[in-house]
C-alpha cells in the first residue's frame, strides 16, 4: 500500500511539474506575441469602440498636433515681443475666432505692455472629443506662469484647459474657437 501510495504521489508530481512548464511556455509563447503585434488603436464611434485605421490614427495624430500648437502659441505670450506673440496666434486661427483675436489684440497689447506681462506654459496632455474629416473638437490642458507686475515680476503657476474647435482649411487645422473650460481636473 505504502509503495502504492509512493508512485501515485509520484505520478502526481510529474503531472504536475508538466502542467507547470506548459503553462509557463505557452505564457512566454502569449507574451512574445503580445510584444510582437501592438493592440489597435481605437476610435469611438456611434455603437460605440473600434478599431481605428492607419489614416484614422493619422487624423487625430494631425488634430492633436494642430491643437497643441495651438495651446502652445495662446499661453506663450511675452510683453517685450508682442508682435511675434499675437502673429504666432494670429497664424493659426481662421473664422470667428480669427475675428475675435484681432478684434482683442489693441487691448490686449495695452495689457501687456502696462503690466510688462510675460505668460509661458506646454501642453500636458489633449484629447480628441470628436473629428470629422474638416473639423475637431479637442481639450487641451496646460501649465505653466504668469509674471507681471501685479506678482513683482515673480512667476506664478497657472494651468488652463482650453476647448479647441479645429477646422481644416487648405489642408491645415486652424483654431476657429477657442475656449476656456471650468471644472475639468
Amino acid at each position: 500500500m505504502l509503495r502504492s501510495r509512493r508512485r501515485t504521489n509520484i505520478a502526481l508530481y510529474v503531472v504536475a511539474l508538466l502542467t507547470a512548464c506548459t503553462t509557463a511556455l505557452v505564457g512566454v509563447v502569449v507574451v512574445r506575441a503580445v510584444q510582437e503585434e501592438p493592440a489597435p488603436a481605437l476610435a469611438v464611434e456611434a455603437g460605440g469602440l473600434t478599431a481605428a485605421s492607419a489614416a484614422e490614427r493619422r487624423e487625430f495624430s494631425e488634430v492633436v498636433a494642430a491643437a497643441t500648437e495651438v495651446a502652445t502659441a495662446f499661453v506663450n505670450i511675452r510683453y517685450d515681443d508682442v508682435d511675434a506673440s499675437i502673429e504666432r496666434v494670429r497664424a493659426l486661427a481662421t473664422g470667428e475666432f480669427a475675428e475675435q483675436y484681432d478684434s482683442g489684440t489693441d487691448e490686449l497689447l495695452e495689457l501687456l505692455g502696462g503690466a510688462r506681462a510675460v505668460m509661458t506654459g506646454e501642453v500636458v496632455w489633449a484629447g480628441v472629443v470628436t473629428a470629422a474629416q474638416d473639423s475637431a473638437t479637442v481639450i487641451v490642458a496646460t501649465t505653466g506662469t504668469v509674471a507681471n507686475d501685479q506678482t513683482d515680476q515673480a512667476p506664478v503657476a497657472r494651468t488652463f484647459r482650453l476647448q479647441i474647435q479645429l477646422s481644416l482649411v487648405e489642408g491645415a487645422w486652424k483654431a476657429s474657437d477657442l475656449q476656456f473650460v471650468e471644472g475639468l481636473a
